[in-house]
């Protein structure tokens, strides 16, 4: 019988690959959650197989509500969970605070708790990945490369939801022995990220721009960042290669991990080189204040020297293609006729 996986945040970016993912190189049954009113824009290309349940189905719950989640986990029974929905917009969590805590925190509680009740009384034993976040690191020095035992700086609500998300999944694999496991991911990008982050609304409004909808004037916030970049489709298989390690026995409960690119860029570089696929040579930048946060991780550079002595991983995808397919990934939506908010 094949085991299932659960993937929570199934249609979002990572959620969306990680199912693509898991469909094309395992024989898991895929169970996606996600909350009844949600965009399908990302996951569209699953319809059929979604309809014809070909090793795929939705499951409508919502990380707020414990009955929809209880109801889940004790029809299903995943073999796997990769728990990755959350309030992931870090300039957006300045203006929600509360719902960021709310679901990232308690919503990430609501499932471990389960799962533990679960695990007392009749031995229920999945494999539990927690998605952190490299935010969770904040303010860094700059010139220091961040490793898993840097303390943590929250530099937004999303930061700090991420930092209690973080220990939850540490706390619940220590003192319940849930084989948890958790990971701080680096900026990661590629098609399907949404516009609220830096270098794919970069790339939307160069689309926006070369399709006649925007005036050639790309507004951005801070620039002053340097940051590693990666291709989400190389921190899925990271995801995936940490579980099989997890279900193994391999990794200790509630053991955290970095997984980050190992290429780096000033922000300026980033609109540079996604400049230079550009059908126009005539686009100007212009700083907008709505843009800029009150506290900003001006520097995230990786050690993933942990990650490397349990899996045998490393990013494959270089940066720069991965900025084409981003760029390219908006120039197909709008010439599909989604066209996306000018923000």
């Amino acid at each position: 019988m094949s085991k299932v996986a659960l993937i929570t945040g199934f249609t979002g970016q990572v959620g969306s690959q990680m199912a693509d993912f898991l469909l094309a190189n395992t024989d898991y049954e895929v169970i996606g959650m996600m909350r009844w009113q949600e965009s399908m824009d990302n996951i569209y290309h699953l319809s059929d197989r979604i309809n014809k349940k070909d090793r795929i189905s939705v499951y409508y719950a919502d990380l707020n509500d414990y009955s929809s989640l209880e109801k889940l986990f004790f029809s299903k029974r995943p073999d796997a969970i990769f728990h990755l929905a959350a309030q992931s917009y870090p300039r957006t969590s300045f203006d929600i605070p509360i719902e960021t805590l709310q679901t990232n925190i308690i919503g990430t509680a609501n499932i471990l708790e389960i799962i533990k009740l679960m695990r007392q009384r009749d031995g229920y034993d999945p494999v539990v990945h927690v998605c952190s976040s490299s935010e969770v690191y904040g303010r860094a020095k700059p010139g220091v490369k961040l490793n898993e035992e840097t303390q943590f700086h929250g530099a937004s609500p999303y930061s700090i939801s991420k930092i209690g998300t973080d220990y939850l999944g540490r706390f619940y694999g220590e003192a319940y022995g849930i084989r948890t496991f958790v990971t701080r991911m680096g900026t990661h990008s590629g098609p399907r990220r949404s516009d609220v982050f830096f270098e794919s609304t970069v790339a939307k409004q160069i689309a926006l721009i070369e399709a006649g909808l925007q005036e050639p004037v790309i507004k951005v916030g801070n620039l002053s960042s340097i940051r590693t970049f990666q291709d989400c489709r190389d921190a899925i298989r990271a995801y995936y290669l940490l579980s099989l390690e997890c279900e193994k026995g391999k990794i200790p409960c509630g053991e955290a991990f970095n997984i980050a690119g190992e290429e780096a860029f000033k922000l300026p570089e980033v609109i540079d080189i996604l400049l230079s696929y550009s059908t126009r040579n005539d686009i100007k930048i212009q700083t907008d204040i709505d843009r800029l946060r009150p506290i900003d991780a001006d520097y995230q550079m990786f050690d993933n020297t942990k990650i490397k002595s349990y899996i045998n991983w490393k990013p494959e995808i270089p940066a720069r293609k991965m900025f084409m397919d981003l760029l390219d990934h908006w120039r197909n939506e709008i010439a599909k006729g989604r066209i996306p908010l000018n923000r």
